[in-house]
């Protein structure tokens, strides 16, 4: 039986990931989240704007870091190293339902910046050499630099490469990951919080945890320790918190919200595409598989709140991509319209979050928050951090009750 409960906030990618691999490490554990993954063909896109996951593309870009770069940029290099290899198990263990496919990745960009310049031959960052830790940074899997001749027509493209990566359809991904987790003895509870130190109020009924024995001449009704997750001694069940809450739901001045515009269209494409333009506007393709189209965007609009889609920026997104990528088109005039899609990634200034706390009165939280729109492509990475972080709490607080 797991000897210690821990409880993840939220049902995105972030918290998924975590939920499973906590699991897999041996703790017992709890979801408490507003949102579940659902069908996408049924989720309400205005009621579920703010659960950001189902509205990704989704897939691995790399970002190879650089000196020049923010420093939190190798970390989640790493993080996304990890993801890779942990996306590579799932899709060859279960190729037809993880949700997940292989496939190429097209990088252009009409001007590329130094972290792109300075990749090696083999897509081996430039900070690798300078890396403070002790494992080097490898190069990317199937690097390629791509020739003038491949960039497209419009002659505007100065650097492209291609390389080995991977997507999802978010929902088949994502359900299959909450099956996994039931099915392994996961509970679920459904709630909105407001902090994360709520979590350690909650009763033992709502946790999934059966009441306390009664105490001397007590019953367990009038039992203050079976209303609460609190046990006879006074300390919580809760070992930790898992704070995979998307804003993060504690004061940070580092969150923004970033505003995306995308549009789902029925054609499938042959690799993610990505085009950074020099006037800082982005074009990029990201197919979902598993029959459920392509994804064409998109904008990035921090502090826009808008949750009405635009047509004319629809219509912008899909002339720049037909124009940069016309093999999408397979000979059409024109791609076919399934969504329009405004999602809202909870962003932070600096990087994620991924820091642990204990919180007075409380207990031991750990933040997995603030990816913006890169969830999909660190969260194993990021999952990996957390169970380390809650094992070593875990391993502190036992060597001090020996004491």
């Amino acid at each position: 039986m797991p000897k210690h409960l821990v409880v993840v906030i939220g049902a995105g990618v972030i918290g998924l990931s975590c939920a499973v691999l906590l699991q897999e490490a041996g703790y017992a554990v709890t979801i408490v989240a507003r949102d579940f993954p659902g069908p996408f063909e049924t989720t309400d896109p205005t009621a579920k704007i703010n659960f950001t996951s189902p509205w990704g593309g989704a897939h691995n870009r790399w970002v190879p870091p650089h000196p020049s770069l923010p420093s939190h940029l190798e970390r989640d290099h790493r993080f996304s190293l990890r993801t890779y290899a942990r996306m590579k198990q799932l899709h060859d263990a279960q190729p037809g339902t993880a949700g997940i496919t292989f496939l190429k990745g097209i990088e252009y960009l009409e001007r590329p910046g130094p972290e792109y310049l300075a990749l090696s031959p083999s897509g081996i960052p430039a900070s690798s050499s300078s890396s403070s830790s002790a494992d080097p940074l490898p190069g990317l899997p199937g690097f390629r630099l791509l020739s003038p001749s491949e960039f497209p027509a419009d002659g505007r493209v100065t650097w492209g490469c291609e390389y080995d990566t991977w997507c999802v359809n978010p929902m088949v991904y994502c359900s299959f990951l909450l099956r996994r987790f039931v099915r392994r003895g996961g509970r679920l509870l459904a709630r909105e919080l407001q902090r994360p130190e709520e979590v350690f109020s909650l009763s033992r009924a709502e946790l999934g945890l059966p009441p306390l024995p009664a105490r001397g001449g007590e019953s367990n009704s009038s039992s203050s320790s079976s209303s609460n997750s609190r046990g006879n001694d006074g300390e919580s069940v809760v070992a930790a918190v898992v704070n995979a809450s998307g804003t993060g739901l504690v004061p940070d001045p580092h969150m923004t919200m970033t505003r995306g515009q995308t549009c789902l269209v029925a054609e499938d494409c042959d690799a993610t595409v990505t085009r950074q333009n020099a006037d800082g506007s982005w074009t990029f393709c990201v197919p979902r598989g598993f029959d459920g189209g392509t994804i064409v965007g998109g904008t990035k609009e921090p502090g826009n709140w808008d949750p009405r889609p635009s047509a004319e920026v629809r219509a912008e997104l899909l002339r720049r991509f037909a124009e940069t990528y016309p093999k999408i088109l397979g000979g059409k005039a024109e791609l076919t319209v399934l969504r329009d899609i405004v999602g809202r990634r909870p962003t932070r200034d600096g990087g994620p979050r991924v820091e642990g706390e204990v919180i007075p009165g409380a207990g031991f939280v750990m933040h997995a928050y603030g990816l913006g729109g890169r969830g999909y492509e660190l969260s194993w990475g990021v999952a990996e951090a957390v169970v380390e972080a809650v094992d070593k709490h875990v391993q502190k607080k036992e060597a001090g009750a020996r004491l």
